[in-house]
């Protein structure tokens, strides 16, 4: 067994959300899944898939289906060690195709696990995952935009609907690695 040391990134959004997080190199797709779920913030509530070169690996849907053709790899059943991955390796996982928000994962390095450490762990990042169902990076600027100007036409119902407050540069590792314990 080896680590993974991952970045993601969420694409097209301004200035950059980011996570570092070191990961078994055993584990499934789908636990990366959950790993990244927890590191960003997100609920879990919508479909996701990864996308290594032509190959798509996430959940199957009836709903979506039609669009891969039958071609999705379970990732539940796919582990990260079959794809032999080295540093500079570079990957994509696509989380609620409606937002469609689009994460970079590049393979920094490739470590011997130490001894004491905990699996997975997030080790940095930076500011705070958009809300679920803000509408995709375009739609979290618009609201970013609602929530700074008090005299914006939506500032107060976009602070009600993200329940009172939201700071973008919010983010703590120490928070992250709490939630990440609970991931089996």
């Amino acid at each position: 067994m080896k680590i993974l040391q991952l970045k993601i990134t969420l694409k097209d959004v301004k200035p950059p959300v980011w996570r570092r997080v070191l990961v078994k190199d055993d584990i499934t797709f789908y636990k990366l899944h959950k790993i990244i779920q927890y590191t960003m913030g997100w609920f879990e509530v919508h479909l996701y898939e990864f996308r290594l070169g032509n190959m798509i690996i996430g959940e199957k849907s009836d709903e979506f289906d039609i669009f891969s053709m039958g071609k999705i790899k379970s990732a539940r059943r796919v582990k990260l060690n079959s794809m032999n991955f080295v540093p500079k390796d570079k990957f994509r996982y696509v989380y609620d195709f409606g937002d469609d928000w689009i994460h970079d994962i590049v393979v920094e390095k490739v470590l011997e696990p130490e001894e004491g450490i905990k699996y997975p762990i997030c080790i940095g990042g930076k500011r705070c995952c958009p809300p679920e169902d803000v509408g995709g990076p375009w739609g979290y600027m618009n609201f970013l935009e609602a929530i700074r100007d008090p005299k914006h036409p939506e500032h107060e119902s976009m602070l009600e609907w993200v329940g009172g407050s939201f700071d973008p540069e919010e983010f703590s590792v120490e928070e992250v690695n709490e939630g990440l314990k609970f991931i089996k």
